[in-house]
């Protein structure tokens, strides 16, 4: 269950909460290597019943429920009723100081509820939510919001319960109202959102400081976690008027700075130029638990730049503090300036623990040239990613063999066990084909061409499959024998920076008759674009939690393929894989969850739905050295900027305060 973290807003993990926004794209075509943050996870609630039939009908809250002041998916929470503070924090870190953080393009809006503009980053910062997910745990939250849950045995609904001490910035209080109105203008204007929370039928105030969501199904063990991640919005000031005395409208794009109840509002910005966050002095919830030793800074700044060359440059001449380094060559080459001899710069590599992830080259299934699975896997085989990483990424990368790489749910060899029972029943349900003989006969590897003779066998088997497809070579150029349209891509970037692959790849597709083109746009006509499903192959993926679910329906779902925003990119319709992840969804215990996972890697690598890229099993930061952490950080993120803090001391050695 990956954890909302609206635009870089909370503790730096990109989990299922930064999905739940309906803010991003998953991952941009500028990402090589992880995304900033590990990827927060792990097991966490009780067992749950077999997925072999339909849902249960949800059952009616009873009388009296059991309330926690933490949940997790499998097991129980590390952290009980009575906790001071997390382990992972330094609950005396000194507050103050100035963290410059950097965007990439531009922004236009503060409002991330609707799919339209580019919100500012950061937006995050000044909204609380009911939970708030623990960094040293995989799948546990704990009451923001939120005093305390209570949900049944079945899981059929979630009871809230607010701190009546939370206050939004003008001092008015959080009220049940509020979270329910906030989760229906999600759910209307967001359609990412109505297809991540469309099994709620219901969201309504049930008492005092208590809200009720109700399910359309029982045995859903994440329905009443993913709710407690919804941002919450004030209803008063957007139902009131501005200073103008024109009415706010939630539907529409704004740069008049949202009310907020979070330990951040928004101080001072220049529109697509900058944007500052300050610390609220008497923020409600400073001395929480979820919060002591968080929330050091009294200002965090974002600028934007153009491109990630002026970015660099604006690095190197301390202009911001921290950057995330994609790209391995810049790693290699860039960061032997002065500063980082002096000691001024710090160079790290914050180990990636236990996340997965899937990035590559995303065919859009959507266009008849690549509905059939011997295309997409010829495009493979046309890969000589051997000769990348050699030339261009200075050997650092490791290339990606699953959708769940780097973590036990991987799959790999032949499915034995619990796993094959699963795919043996999945395939007696669904119609024939769904699930390609291969998933029992031939474990999945990425074609190798490590010498001369390797590529050209890669080649020939290449063509040998277009061949089979209904392709023909006619004077250098591959077109479809039927119809003699030649085979042409484009390839759609955001940014310059991964021109040199697509160039790359560019040249071993023309071996093959097929005409790669490289589109580079802005980051708005990217996002847009994406949005609208009107690309041919883009190149991002999918970050994984150790406790996959209901996000893997919009991720490979059948019903999120027409969906605009959907982040199933590759417009995967396959009834045999929405089987699978019922299987994931419902699964009875840890045991079952892997060996369903397992079970729909396989199928997912098996139609080559995408060519898989490469990774870095860590985070490459570059910062500028001002800057403290606990002497433990926390095993699923590098914690920046929220559990970190100014260091007087270490920014006098710079010889540079920022203001």
């Amino acid at each position: 269950m990956p954890r909302k973290t609206p635009s870089a807003a909370r503790p730096a993990a990109v989990t299922r909460r930064s999905f739940t926004t309906g803010l991003g794209l998953g991952l941009s075509a500028l990402v090589l290597a992880r995304p900033a943050g590990a990827l927060a996870q792990q097991a966490g609630a009780a067992a749950q019943p077999a997925a072999t039939a339909a849902p249960a009908p949800a059952a009616a809250a009873p009388a009296g429920p059991v309330w926690h002041t933490g949940g997790a998916l499998i097991g129980k929470p590390r952290y009980g009723d009575d906790f001071r503070h997390f382990d992972y924090v330094n609950p005396d870190a000194p507050k103050g100081g100035l963290v410059r953080l950097s965007a990439d393009g531009t922004f236009d809006t503060y409002n991330f509820v609707i799919p339209k503009g580019t919100p500012a980053a950061g937006l995050g910062l000044i909204y609380d939510t009911l939970m708030t997910p623990s960094l040293d745990e995989s799948s546990s939250e704990y009451g923001l919001l939120a005093a305390a849950l209570a949900y049944p045995d079945d899981y059929s609904w979630v009871k809230y319960r607010l701190r009546p001490e939370a206050r939004w910035h003008d001092g008015t209080p959080v009220t049940p109202e509020d979270v329910v109105w906030s989760f229906e203008v999600l759910t209307r204007n967001n359609p990412q959102q109505q297809y991540y929370y469309r099994h709620v039928t219901k969201a309504e105030v049930t008492g005092k400081d208590e809200i009720t969501f109700t399910f359309d199904q029982a045995g859903n063990r994440e329905l009443p976690h993913i709710v407690g991640q919804v941002s919450v919005f004030p209803k008063h000031w957007w139902e009131g008027t501005d200073d103008k005395g024109r009415k706010r409208d939630i539907t529409a794009g704004t740069l008049e700075p949202p009310l907020g109840s979070g330990a951040y509002r928004i101080g001072s910005a220049v529109p697509g130029r900058t944007i500052t966050y300050e610390r609220v002095a008497d923020y409600w919830g400073a001395n929480l638990p979820v919060n002591i030793g968080a929330n050091n800074f009294d200002a965090i700044r974002y600028d934007y730049f153009r491109d990630d060359t002026a970015e660099l440059e604006a690095f190197k001449a301390d202009q911001f503090d921290w950057r995330v380094e994609s790209s391995a060559k810049t790693w290699a080459t860039a960061y032997d300036f002065p500063a980082v001899k002096d000691g001024k710069v710090v160079l790290e590599l914050f180990p990636t623990r236990g996340s997965g992830i899937m990035v590559g080259f995303i065919p859009n299934l959507r266009r008849a040239q690549f509905q059939d699975p011997r295309v997409r896997r010829a495009l493979n085989l046309a890969l000589n990613y051997e000769r990348m990483n050699r030339i261009l990424f200075f050997g650092q990368y490791q290339r990606i063999n699953s959708y769940f790489y780097g973590t036990e749910l991987a799959s790999g060899g032949l499915p034995q066990g619990r796993e094959l029972e699963i795919l043996t029943e999945v395939r007696a349900k669904a119609p024939a084909g769904s699930i390609p003989d291969s998933v029992f006969t031939t474990p999945y590897t990425n074609p190798v061409a490590e010498t001369p003779a390797a590529e050209r066998a890669n080649f020939e088997q290449a063509m040998k499959l277009l061949n089979e497809a209904g392709y023909v070579m006619k004077g250098g150029q591959l077109v479809n024998a039927g119809t003699g349209q030649p085979f042409r891509i484009e390839f759609l970037l955001n940014g310059p920076t991964f021109e040199r692959v697509g160039l790359q790849y560019k040249q071993s597709l023309a071996r093959l008759g097929i005409e790669l083109t490289l589109r580079t746009v802005d980051s708005s006509q990217y996002v847009n674009r994406v949005r609208a499903q009107d690309f041919d192959v883009i190149y991002t993926g999918w970050p994984q939690s150790l406790s996959p679910g209901n996000e893997q329906r919009a991720f490979f779902g059948s019903d999120s393929a027409g969906e605009a925003g959907s982040p199933n990119y590759a417009g995967i319709r396959n009834p045999a894989v929405d089987l699978l992840i019922d299987r994931i969804i419902y699964a009875r215990d840890r045991d079952d969850l892997v060996a369903a996972t397992h079970a729909l890697d396989r199928v997912l690598l098996a139609e080559d739905y995408v060519i898989p890229g490469w990774t870095l099993p860590a985070t490459r930061v570059a910062r500028w050295n001002r800057f403290a952490h606990p002497e433990r950080l926390p095993d699923y993120a590098d914690g920046f900027p929220s559990i970190w803090w100014f260091d007087t001391a270490l920014a006098g050695k710079i010889g540079r305060i920022p203001q």
